[in-house]
């Protein structure tokens, strides 16, 4: 069957293509006329095949829509909930009046009953609260004594996310003759956009080896990254994570600023700071493990010990069919269920049809991120995954994004010192985090 939409095709049907040297019209050639005007869609040449002329009467024509051959979903960014940045800094609880900072109050059979230890890490079981009566305050032997809780301030520095764009007078105007895409103003801006968005996500899912690579990476501590958004891996790690991947060379300095040094505080063992990280043994090329449902398990039940409630899992496309080979077959835990990812985070849809479906385990959604990074020195190893409490970890925006331009378009290229327009896209935030023990995370997975 043949599809006529030109004039061009319509001549191909009832005369032939034709070819150089040749003629394509046996009829016009037999009654001694020429050949018309005409070539094959695809030819390499389009020249009249009787004069040589170049057949300049056909062009090629391209739609005005700009169709993106690249991948630039942003679940990472749309799936963390936003909040206004009214406030620099907070105040944290970082450990007990007594009992210290653990996920359990630490209570043994013996130690110090004076009143300068009442408040110690490690409390006698006859001495966490229970007194005689008629009891003496301030009294050793009654086992009262003042005792306070430890307050920690953390701080945030609001970090500004931009990028610049311009187009000249004569490309506006260009653009919207011939075989141009129209107003190339609106194209522009709808790429960038894009764009501006990509950039962000890949701020928050940034490995921690960027921020400062050992030899099995490459040796080199960059400068300036501290200017993105904090990476949810900084977030979520711990010394012990850190120590593991200065070992296996992964990163050059886990005491060093740049890894280590979090909202004005630093990472210390057994901090407050420190996430759940489950990454094995060590992190050698030997160490790798298997995505087992005891290691999902265990994350999430170590996680709610430490009172947190896991709300969505960010992970890649190669560990979420992992995951889905191990469970599907036989039914087990895997469902589906509409989630709508909203400025407060992801959130279940009840009694409308909007959203979308996404897979889940133990009613947690499991969100996959393509550009989720994967740790470990094993070149086999799939993608990490973030267990995120969004009740306690959000974006703070101090102005959302925000689109500028000025420029000979807008009477005003002065302004811009250029025979043109230019044109910034602006988001200022900062990733923060109000509960780290809540956050979890797994890698070095195979």
């Amino acid at each position: 069957m043949s599809y006529i939409n030109t004039i061009a095709d319509l001549e191909a049907q009832a005369y032939g293509t034709g070819a150089v040297g040749t003629f394509g019209n046996s009829l016009l050639k037999a009654a001694g006329g020429l050949s018309g005007l005409h070539a094959a869609h695809d030819a390499a040449t389009q020249t009249n095949p009787i004069t040589g002329i170049a057949g300049n009467l056909y062009n090629q024509i391209y739609g005005q829509k700009v169709w993106s051959m690249l991948n630039r979903e942003c679940n990472a960014l749309s799936i963390i909930s936003k909040r206004p940045y009214t406030s620099s800094g907070w105040r944290v609880l970082s450990e007990r009046p007594a009992g210290g900072s653990g996920n359990f109050l630490d209570i043994g059979v013996t130690g110090d009953s004076t009143l300068t230890t009442l408040g110690a890490s490690t409390l006698r079981a006859d001495l966490i609260g229970g007194v005689p009566e008629n009891a003496a305050l301030n009294t050793a032997n009654d086992g009262l004594g003042p005792i306070a809780p430890t307050y920690t301030t953390l701080f945030t520095s609001p970090k500004i996310v931009a990028h610049q764009f311009d187009f000249s007078e004569l490309a506006m105007e260009m653009a919207q003759i011939d075989d141009g895409i129209g107003d190339i103003r609106a194209q522009l801006r709808e790429d960038m956009g894009k764009h501006h968005a990509e950039v962000q996500n890949a701020m928050l899912v940034m490995p921690l080896e960027n921020y400062d690579a050992g030899a099995a990476v490459a040796t080199t501590t960059v400068a300036n990254i501290d200017r993105n958004y904090t990476s949810l891996y900084k977030v979520i790690t711990s010394t012990a994570e850190l120590e593991a991947m200065e070992t296996a060379t992964l990163v050059d300095n886990a005491d060093g600023t740049a890894l280590s040094h979090i909202y004005g505080s630093d990472r210390d063992a057994g901090s407050f700071l420190d996430s759940a990280v489950s990454f094995g043994a060590t992190y050698a090329s030997t160490a790798a493990r298997q995505l087992t449902l005891t290691v999902l398990n265990s994350m999430i039940r170590d996680l709610r010990i430490a009172g947190g409630s896991p709300k969505v899992i960010l992970t890649g496309y190669d560990t979420l069919q992992t995951l889905s080979d191990l469970l599907q077959a036989q039914e087990r835990f895997m469902d589906r269920k509409e989630i709508v990812p909203t400025v407060n985070g992801v959130r279940g849809v009840k009694g409308s049809e909007v959203g979308f479906r996404v897979s889940t385990y133990y009613d947690i959604p499991l969100i996959p991120v393509a550009a989720m990074p994967s740790t470990g020195v094993n070149s086999s190893c799939i993608a990490d995954m973030l267990f995120l409490d969004t009740d306690h970890l959000w974006l703070s925006v101090m102005k959302p994004t925000q689109y500028f331009e000025d420029g000979i378009s807008n009477g005003n290229p002065f302004g811009v010192g250029t025979l043109g327009n230019k044109a910034l896209y602006r988001t200022i935030g900062e990733v923060g985090c109000s509960y780290f023990k809540g956050q979890g995370k797994i890698t070095n997975l195979l």
